[in-house]
This record gives C-alpha cells, sequence and structure tokens, in this order.
C-alpha cells in the first residue's frame, strides 16, 4: 500500500486506511502499517441479560448471558437505539471496562451465565475480540452467541461462524435503497451473511426492525419472507420489532401495534412458522406456538418466560412435533 497504508478486508467497505488514522467504523486504525481494533479487551457496555433479549426465542430458553459490547459500527443507520455506543470511536467513550478475553469467560462462570453474547453494538467490528473470547468460552463449555446487522466479508465471517453458536442478524429492509439512503450500506452482503450462518450451521433467527413509511411496505415484506423460507428455511424464527423515535428519526411515529400485526400475517401467509412481535408488551404473538395444532407452547411476557410447556426433546405436548432450537 501507499504510504504505510493498510486495507480493511473485514466488511465490504474494505476502508484503505491511512497512517495514523481509522476506517469508516472508528475502531480500526492503522499503527505503524499495521491493523489494529482500539477497542481489544475495553468493552464500554457489559451487562447480564435473558436470552430472550437478544431476541432468541428459540436457544437456550431463559437462560442468562452475559453481554460485552464495544464501541464503533460499521453502519451508520438512522435510527440506531444504540447510537450513543454505535456512532463513537473507543476514546470517545466515558465509560471503558478493562476485560481481556479470559476475564470475560471468568466473569460471564462466576455469574452462572450459559452463554457470552457479542452485541449491542455490531460485534463485527470488535472481530479479534470477538474471536479470542470465543475460542476461550467454548473451551470453558459457554456457548457463543452473535448479535449483527451482518454488513461483513465472507471469509472472516465464515471462519467465525466455526465459534458460533447462535446469531440473530437485525435484517434491516428488504431492498437497497433502504440500506443507501437510512445505514450508509448495501443489502446484498446482509443476505449473503445469512445464507453463510445457515450453510455453518450456526443456529440463527432474524429480527426486522418496523420503521414507519420507510420499510413497512407490505408486498416487499412478504418477499422478505418468501425469500426467508426458501434460502434459510420455514423453521427460521422471525422477530418484528416496533420502531420508536430516537437518534436521526424523532420525526417518525412508534410503530402501531396492528402495523406489526399485518406485517406478522404475511410472513405467515408466506409460509414461515414461528413469527413473533417484539418491544409490544403483552402481545400473545410474544409467545411461541405448534404450527401443526397452534397450542401455546411457550408463554412470554416481555423478555420473561412464564410458562414452557415443551418437552425435554423439544416437542409439542399434544401433537408431538419437534420444535427447532436449542432448548436444553
Amino acid at each position: 500500500m501507499v504510504n504505510n497504508e493498510v486495507r480493511c478486508e473485514l466488511c465490504p467497505r474494505e476502508c484503505r486506511i491511512p497512517q495514523g488514522g481509522a476506517g469508516d467504523c472508528r475502531i480500526r486504525v492503522n499503527l505503524g502499517g499495521k491493523l489494529r481494533a482500539t477497542t481489544y479487551g475495553r468493552p464500554s457496555a457489559v451487562h447480564i441479560d435473558p436470552m430472550e433479549k437478544k431476541p432468541l426465542y428459540h436457544f437456550y430458553p431463559a437462560s442468562r448471558v452475559f453481554s460485552i459490547a464495544t464501541a464503533g459500527c460499521n453502519l451508520h443507520c438512522r435510527n440506531c437505539q444504540n447510537w450513543q455506543l454505535s456512532q463513537r470511536g473507543g476514546e470517545e467513550m466515558e465509560q471503558l471496562y478493562q476485560l481481556m478475553p479470559d476475564q470475560v469467560v471468568a466473569t460471564a462462570i462466576a455469574r452462572d451465565c450459559q452463554s457470552v453474547a457479542y452485541t449491542y453494538s455490531d460485534p463485527i467490528v470488535f472481530y479479534e475480540y470477538v474471536y479470542d473470547t470465543a475460542v476461550l468460552a467454548h473451551e470453558h463449555g459457554l456457548k457463543n452467541v452473535f448479535v449483527t446487522a451482518g454488513y461483513i466479508n465472507p471469509a472472516p465471517l465464515r471462519k467465525l461462524c466455526k465459534l458460533l453458536d447462535a446469531t440473530n442478524t437485525d435484517l434491516k429492509a428488504f431492498n437497497d435503497e433502504f440500506y443507501r439512503r437510512n445505514c450508509g450500506a448495501s443489502l446484498k452482503p446482509v443476505l449473503d451473511a445469512l445464507v453463510i450462518f445457515s450453510e455453518e450451521g450456526v443456529w440463527q433467527e432474524v429480527t426486522y426492525l418496523v420503521i414507519p413509511t420507510l420499510n413497512d411496505d407490505m408486498g416487499g415484506i412478504h418477499r422478505m419472507a418468501k425469500w426467508i423460507r426458501s434460502e434459510l428455511g420455514e423453521e427460521t424464527p422471525l422477530h418484528f420489532s416496533r420502531f420508536r423515535p430516537m437518534y436521526k428519526l424523532r420525526n417518525l411515529p412508534p410503530t402501531t401495534t396492528a402495523t406489526l400485526e399485518h406485517a406478522r400475517a404475511e410472513a405467515m401467509d408466506a409460509g414461515l412458522q414461528y413469527v413473533y412481535i417484539g418491544n409490544v408488551f403483552g402481545n400473545k404473538a410474544t409467545s411461541t406456538y405448534c404450527p401443526r395444532d397452534d397450542s401455546l407452547l411457550i408463554k412470554r411476557i416481555g423478555n420473561r418466560i412464564v410458562e414452557n410447556r415443551l418437552s425435554e426433546d423439544g416437542r409439542c405436548p399434544v401433537c408431538k412435533v419437534s420444535v427447532p432450537g436449542v432448548w436444553w
């Protein structure tokens, strides 16, 4: 590279970073001609969550997950709910923990967590920190959960998938124009990532934040659901989440419950079997129902499971159909 410039090949942006400069994500920098992530071992968010908060509804239900995130993101979504974390570099954060990979794993075990989640901002940008922690997590019997927007190149993703047990990918919309205007990115790499997760055998769920006037077209939602059914499988859980005004989209209203229920109906009509509604407290579509006989399998209120009727091997107690997931 010219003048000690380095190219980051982690995501589709493939930033060319001059000496002393940073990539688009703000945390991957060129130090002496070598690419470094400034937030390695320095998360700005650390929390214990229920698995349902990710959201993952078909993976170790009601288990505790140790969640970490650093500053930075390779997308710039105008609706970002974690923008104070994602749209800053590590040196801009007031709060920085010192947690190297072995300390993350030790803390997760000490706090009786069954998994480590890489989440909140986008763990793609702190890839090396994720990778090294995930290796140790597996060595100590913990599961690895990856919550992402999926804007990553295939080679590093396939390498990481060997260490991942579950992922929830935030599919922002099903058209490229939305990605360009709202996120400064493109759709195809995200779709490619979803397919790779499936090919690599990582348990996968998908979230779609429904934003009024921007990605709430029911025709597009139906096409997206058909694509998920075709490429990922009809048993892939899909979560429609309620938008609340924040960051650069404070001018828009919250998503109505009726819109979310319409989206769910469209997805189920397209052939998906497990379609959920999130961020609407008390809505019955937060719970899991049998796709064969419609009996209640797992009742949720918010992120809390109040009743679980699944058998130990993950079957409906009425018709005995096997419900896909990683249950216990």
